[in-house]
């Protein structure tokens, strides 16, 4: 027990973004639920003090344009851009991620053309994305295709029409192959879609780079936006002129105060946008991104790769033998930023763990889910978090 610790407190006097921590509001807990919310930065209740005091209560409508709310939906975007790897100009903020899954999928089924009529889904894809394929299938006379990502290659044909699946599992924390299933998808003529709430800000995901078609994403997990904050839609720039969005809203149009009946598109991300942007969210987003000042996602994946090993480390030494077993995969080039663990009784356990401090969560029936954030979680944390758990399972 003694080497565990004293190994954590070494990688933590070692670690480039130990200081970080220090940006956020953080207790005594060990917080390791920042894959389904984030840790709040010191920074946003200040700002959205003078948005509310100022900017709404002194400025009032004023705001639209002197305070830069009109705007922001693009300018925020671009701040999120190269987190994800993209070019500026093809990220636009609003809306939730079910609304933007929504929007991308019925978008790349037109962008796809005639005699497609098929949309592979992600088999073991968050629920509501499954949902939302499936409304969106209906609407536009297709036909969802459920599969598993590694089985997509062989399924993709002359019929699909888009591929729409999740960057890494919500529920195992497994990374999927981006690169290579884009550009299978690509050469069966299909786009490809690609959900990104557990990878944006915990991982590269290189969406220029590898040509990814659409994209969307939350940004209440590992870019600590706040609860429910507004998600985005990233349209690749060769896609924008025929972007043919579902839900044409005023605010995406060429000339949106002209008020005239027929819809004009914009150009670019705006033609993203639907309504009225829903501003006091929106910037307290853009005051959480600050945190990203000077932060390389790549020392961000490496920290989050030598987290999961130590914890996955201790939790091999604390742990009662046949009490848990891991479901994110070991191999550094699958795994996201969580581990999962499979364990009777996950439900209770994971209830006397908050109650001793370490916070995860459950996923029914069976799995305790642990988020590491790098940029506030150490390695102390995992020490603690393994140990804690491995005295709860002994009990």
């Amino acid at each position: 027990m003694s080497d565990f610790k004293e190994r954590a407190g070494a990688l933590d006097t070692a670690d480039g973004l130990a200081a970080l921590r220090e940006l956020f509001t953080l207790d005594d807990t060990v917080y390791l639920d920042g894959n389904s919310l984030g840790a709040l930065p010191r920074h946003v209740p200040a700002r959205m003090q003078d948005v509310l005091t100022r900017e709404w209560g002194a400025l009032r409508i004023r705001s639209w344009d002197e305070s830069g709310w009109w705007t922001a939906p693009e300018r925020i975007g671009d701040r999120i851009a190269p987190l994800v790897g993209a070019a500026p100009g093809q990220i636009v903020v609003g809306d939730s991620t079910s609304v933007n899954v929504f929007k991308a999928v019925v978008a790349a089924t037109r962008l796809a053309g005639d005699g497609r009529d098929e949309i592979l889904v992600d088999a073991t894809t968050f629920p509501t994305d499954g949902y939302i394929a499936g409304s969106a299938a209906r609407m536009t006379g297709h036909r969802v295709v459920p599969v598993a990502p590694s089985d997509v290659p062989a399924a993709l044909g002359p019929r699909t029409a888009a591929v729409l699946l999740n960057h890494v599992d919500y529920r195992t924390g497994r990374l999927h192959d981006l690169p290579g299933l884009t550009a299978a998808a690509h050469a069966a003529g299909a786009l490809a879609v690609w959900d990104l709430c557990h990878s944006a800000g915990a991982l590269p995901v290189g969406l220029d780079a590898h040509g990814v078609d659409l994209a969307v994403g939350c940004t209440y997990k590992y870019l600590n936006g706040g609860p429910g904050s507004p998600a985005y839609l990233y349209v690749a720039e060769r896609h924008q002129e025929a972007f043919d969005s579902p839900l044409p809203g005023w605010t995406s149009h060429a000339d949106p105060f002209a008020m005239t009946p027929g819809y004009a598109p914009a150009e670019g991300s705006v033609r993203g946008r639907v309504g009225t942007p829903d501003i006091l969210s929106m910037l307290a987003l853009e005051s959480a991104l600050d945190v990203w000042d000077g932060v390389a996602v790549e020392a961000v994946r490496a920290k989050s790769l030598a987290l999961t090993d130590f914890f996955l480390e201790c939790v091999a030494a604390y742990v009662p033998e046949g009490r848990v077993t891991s479901v994110t995969p070991g191999s550094h080039a699958e795994r996201g930023s969580q581990v999962s663990l499979r364990c009777d009784g996950a439900g209770d356990v994971m209830r006397v763990l908050i109650e001793r401090g370490v916070v995860g969560d459950l996923r029914r029936p069976d799995i305790l889910r642990f988020g590491f954030t790098p940029l506030y979680v150490g390695f102390a944390d995992a020490e603690r978090a393994a140990r804690i758990l491995g005295e709860v399972l002994a009990a």
